[in-house]
């Protein structure tokens, strides 16, 4: 219990005053203290009567709460009043700093008949990732309004947030209309495709490489195998997660202060969640791989709202790891894990020379089992030497030939997996998601995998 404002106003109307008489005036000095008494009567009763009574009011949250990080959501909470009658309080909770509020208390009024009453929080997620709401604190008037008492109800929730999808989802609206195989224009997909269909009798024409000897051999005559176009595939996001995926990008025309500055891991896991949608449109499956210094999630390739919410389930929480990634634990696992030929879009940093040759030297274990994309995020200033700004201080020469020898290490890269079979892109930060469904589109149209 707590003062109330009504205690502190009695008391500085008649509780002073009643002690200056009593000092100035004797003569007067038992009334003022019979006043006095009352007061402190009228206190102490309605302590009495009031202990305890908001010890049984019960509030509840949804198990799940599930939010969007820079768009407002709402909390629900569920108090429950045994009591018999009604009462006016005032409600309070206590949010993690990721989630910003425009309320620091709300008011209401618990209702006698019915006994449970809805209170709707307001809030807006400014980080991705998973938090714990612990408790709800209520306040209220005593009976006698002399004191404020408060309590706790114990009450708990998990809120997440997802990543915002919107920004990328633009970029890709004509790719989400049903106007076609791939967007508004149906693009034509060439060769015969490569997965085997049935087996029929030779036909004057068919070449020599569909035969399919062993059948020929058992039957004594020329069969040949028939091929269909493949329309279900195995696509595979690979995120790494450690320490260099904490570097930030900026967004020039952000909507929000929230949404200007982002890890390079956050563009990983949006643009990841887009690419899973594109797939399913298109009706091939979709899986995921998460690691650092070691494996974390993986998810196999699957299609439907139920796959696409594990996925999304899997990267909410995904943050940096302040480790070095280990890519010959990655290569074994792909390789003892995926034993269908699939697209793989590895999703990393590889401007660390170290890392690099790390990752160039486990190419090996499965790059001939599957075909693999290698994209990263173009660093700042990289490029070749004259094809940024002009320099204005004796620093920009310097910056420019720091970028320049970085970008001349990345070609040299990208022609060194080149030769393994693994294609290895800068991609702008801005356009991540739009250009990874756009690889994947080449890929599907042409038959790679």
């Amino acid at each position: 219990m707590t003062p109330s404002p009504l205690m502190l106003w009695t008391t500085a109307l008649v509780g002073l005053p009643a002690l200056t008489v009593r000092a100035l005036m004797p003569e007067y000095a038992a009334a003022a203290i019979g006043v006095l008494l009352l007061l402190v009567a009228w206190a102490l009763i309605d302590a009495f009567l009031s202990r305890g009574s908001l010890r049984n009011i019960g509030a509840q949250f949804p198990d799940v709460v599930r939010m969007t990080k820079c768009r407002e959501g709402i909390i629900d909470v569920l108090l429950v009043n045994p009591a018999p009658r009604s009462r006016a309080i005032r409600v309070a909770l206590s949010l993690p700093r990721e989630l910003d509020s425009p309320y620091e208390t709300l008011r209401t009024k618990l209702l006698a008949h019915p006994t449970q009453t809805q209170l709707s929080w307001n809030c807006t997620p400014k980080k991705r990732g998973n938090y714990r709401l612990e408790n709800v604190y209520i306040e209220a008037s005593s009976l006698l309004g002399m004191w404020t008492v408060r309590t706790q109800a114990a009450a708990h929730a998990d809120v997440r947030v997802y990543p915002d999808l919107r920004r990328d989802r633009r970029s890709l609206a004509a790719l989400f209309l049903n106007r076609g195989a791939f967007g508004i224009h149906t693009q034509r997909q060439v060769g015969q495709g490569r997965e085997f269909e049935k087996l029929r009798e030779y036909v004057p024409g068919d070449s020599f490489t569909d035969i399919h000897w062993k059948a020929t051999a058992k039957r004594g005559r020329p069969v040949t195998k028939l091929y269909q176009v493949e329309r279900t595939q195995e696509v595979y996001v690979l995120i790494d997660s450690s320490r260099l995926a904490a570097r930030t990008v900026t967004f020039e025309d952000a909507a929000s202060p929230d949404e200007r500055v982002v890890t390079q891991l956050e563009r990983f896991v949006s643009s990841a969640l887009v690419l899973g949608l594109a797939a399913e449109r298109q009706g091939d499956l979709f899986g995921l791989l998460t690691f650092s210094d070691g494996i974390h999630q993986f998810l196999r390739a699957g299609t439907g709202k139920g796959h696409f919410d594990a996925c999304r389930d899997a990267l909410y929480g995904l943050e940096p790891r302040r480790v070095t990634p280990d890519f010959s634990e990655m290569a074994s696992f792909v390789r003892t894990r995926l034993r269908r030929r699939a697209l793989l879009l590895i999703l990393t940093n590889l401007d660390d020379p170290v890392l690099a040759e790390q990752f160039v030297a486990n190419c090996a274990l499965f790059e001939r089992h599957h075909l693999v994309l290698v994209n990263m995020l173009t660093p700042p200033k990289v490029g070749p030497i004259f094809s940024g700004a002009s320099p204005h201080v004796t620093d920009d020469v310097y910056d420019h030939l720091a970028g320049h020898l970085i970008w001349h290490d990345l070609q040299q890269l990208k022609r060194t997996l080149y030769r393994q079979g693994v294609t290895f892109g800068m991609l702008p930060h801005a356009s991540l998601a739009a250009d990874l469904v756009s690889q994947y589109v080449q890929v599907k149209q042409r038959q790679l995998i």
